[in-house]
Order: C-alpha cells, then structure tokens, then sequence
C-alpha cells in the first residue's frame, strides 16, 4: 500500500527568446563606454608625489639611532622636545613619475622664530629611474636653518620646466 498521493500539473516551457530582454548594438556599444569610461583617464599624470617624510637632523646628521621605524619616531620626537640636539631639517621625498622628463623637486616651507613668520625654498633635480618610485632628499642646514626657526608648514611640488606636475603639502599650507 502506497501513501501519499501524485499531483500532476502540465508545465509549459517558454521559449528563451520571450524572456530574454532585447538589446540593441548601440545599447550595448554605450553601455560598455560607460563602464570602461574611468579606466581610462582624459588626462594622464606623468609623475606624483606618494610620500613626504620631514626629518630633523642630530649634530651628526643621523635622523634615527637605529633603522627600526619606532625608534626613528622615537627619537624624532625627542628632537621635537629638545630644539638645541638639532642642526638641520631634512624633507625626504617619495615620488613617481612615468616619463623621463627633466624633473625639479621644489620644498617650500613655512616656518616661525618668536612671532616672526619665515620662509624657505629648497630645490634639487629629479632624476628618473624608471618605472619605480624614487627617494629624493633636500635639506636645511646650518645659518639657514638657524635663521629659518620652527617648522610650521610645508609643501612639496614637481616640476616640468615651469609646469607643476605634482604636489602634496601639510595642513596648515
């Protein structure tokens, strides 16, 4: 004896062209440019800056005691609090660029001694070395430095010729 019982229904397959939804070529061709659109920018940037790392100096020009990131922060910190330890501000720069294009790495700075504000420009050649980032350094140093004060803003721009290519800054600029 069999319990349970067997409900038969008549399926009907629709045919997979009714519940497709139709789309025209010039449909699908602007679809896809809107989507590909922001993969391809209207105008390429040939270099940016990633990183701007400013640095002071000890009195023999070491920024960190050890290579480990703590302790250079550590010890920048300390260098902060202890203005007489320090000679010098060093700017160390990590940028990219994708041409081989004569390249300028201008700091400015802002800084202060007493309620006097100050100004500072350093500059150094850029050179390309291909397609991975590059570390580039410029440095304040000596009367300069001593004449400059306490750092209060800074920006770091490239250059083409007279053409910024790229800039980061700090955020009091």
């Amino acid at each position: 004896m069999r319990f349970g019982f067997q409900l038969r229904l008549p399926i009907e397959f629709v045919p997979v062209a009714l519940y497709l939804p139709r789309v025209h070529s010039g449909q699908l061709i602007f679809l896809v440019l809107c989507l590909a659109g922001p993969l391809f920018p209207a105008q390429a940037v040939s270099a940016r800056i990633i990183k701007v790392l400013p640095h002071y100096l000890d009195k023999a020009g070491r920024h960190a005691l050890t290579p480990s990131l703590y302790e250079r922060d550590a010890y920048q910190a300390r260098l902060r609090k202890n203005p007489s330890d320090r000679t010098a501000l060093r700017f160390d720069v990590q940028w990219k660029s994708r041409e081989p294009a004569p390249l300028t790495l201008r700091v400015e700075l802002r800084g202060a001694v007493g309620k006097a504000s100050t100004t500072a420009k350093l500059e150094e050649p850029a050179i390309f070395h291909g397609l991975f980032s590059k570390w580039s350094s410029v440095t304040i140093k000596g009367d300069e430095y001593k004449k400059f004060g306490e750092l209060t803003a800074w920006r770091a721009t490239l250059w083409n010729g007279g053409q910024l290519v790229a800039e980061q800054k700090s955020f009091l600029w």
